[in-house]
């Protein structure tokens, strides 16, 4: 359920995931801090996909070059590495998998998060980001599904502040900006004021560490963001958080490129092949997100 965008017709403004890898509580970027990293995935084991090859724009195929806009504060999915500089997740991976697969070679970019889809036919070729699929970002961009997620809470180990799923009036909630997490939270305290009780008090940081961060220090009461992202920052918490309830209104994720792009269908066609030959799954594997993979690489699915 990453990050929500929402569309003007003249501009786009933008509101805006357990792995064996490293600490995602590392304030201000989320890069890896304790060295435990999982090894890129080996992409010379992928052949190149001819027929999505033949689909891929003139002006790409003569670079030879993917150009992907990512936001790298978001483990497991994209994150920076121990050396502070090199993304890495399973996000990472899979833009490398699929540049192969076209005869290209990755170039990732970290962007802020709202910078990539308009970004996308100018600066980037396409955004690999955790992007959900919604009907304001169909209207300016295609999008092919890969990954299904789902928000979820964790709270501080033993939930020392009574937390309920069923009731989060009066918590205070930390998100990292501009996700959807940070909308539905904004929705949910005002329909706590609604019904007369206390407003939820919704703290907004610019990474996901330091949201999960805040909730270990007592700062605030609950981490909300995609279910992976909240497992993950739970298993690199050495024990100070936990996980509350099961996911919630999971949704699919899908690869931004421009709309109507000859290279939306080569991208589809790439990684329908990755999909099928068990490719895409060995990646998420490796960050222990497999249980998100999906198997139909479906361009602009209903939202």
């Amino acid at each position: 359920m990453r990050k929500f965008a929402f569309a003007a017709t003249a501009a786009i403004a933008v509101l805006g995931l357990s792995a064996c890898t490293t600490a995602s509580l590392e304030p201000s970027g989320g890069s890896a801090t304790n060295g435990d990293t999982t090894e890129a995935f080996d992409v010379s084991t992928i052949d190149v996909n001819e027929e999505a090859a033949a689909l891929v724009p003139a002006d790409i195929a003569e670079s030879g070059v993917l150009r992907v806009g990512m936001e790298t504060t978001y483990a497991p999915a994209e994150f920076l590495d121990v050396d502070g500089q090199t993304p890495i997740g399973y996000d990472v991976d899979l833009s490398n998998a699929l540049a192969a697969a076209l005869g290209l070679e990755a170039e990732v970019t970290s962007a802020s998060f709202d910078s990539i889809i308009p970004g996308i036919g100018s600066k980037y070729d396409a955004g690999i980001s955790a992007f959900t699929i919604t009907p304001e970002r169909l209207e300016v961009v295609d999008m092919i599904q890969y990954f299904t997620a789902g928000s979820a809470l964790a709270v501080k180990e033993g939930n020392p502040n009574g937390v309920s799923v069923d009731d989060l009036c009066g918590t205070t909630i930390a998100v990292q900006v501009g996700t959807i997490q940070e909308i539905e939270a904004g929705d949910m305290s005002a329909q706590c004021e609604t019904d007369g009780k206390e407003a939820i008090d919704v703290l907004a940081y610019d990474s996901n560490a330091d949201a999960a961060t805040n909730v270990v220090g007592g700062k605030a009461d609950a981490l909300f963001a995609d279910s992976p992202v909240t497992g993950y920052a739970v298993s690199q918490a050495d024990g100070q958080l936990e996980l509350l309830g099961e996911a919630l209104d999971t949704a699919p994720q899908g690869i931004a490129t421009a709309k109507g792009s000859e290279l939306t269908d080569a991208v589809a066609l790439a990684l329908q092949g990755l999909m099928d030959d068990g490719t895409l799954e060995l990646i998420l594997s490796g960050w222990g997100t497999e249980s998100g993979g999906l198997t139909t690489a479906e361009v602009n699915p209903a939202s």
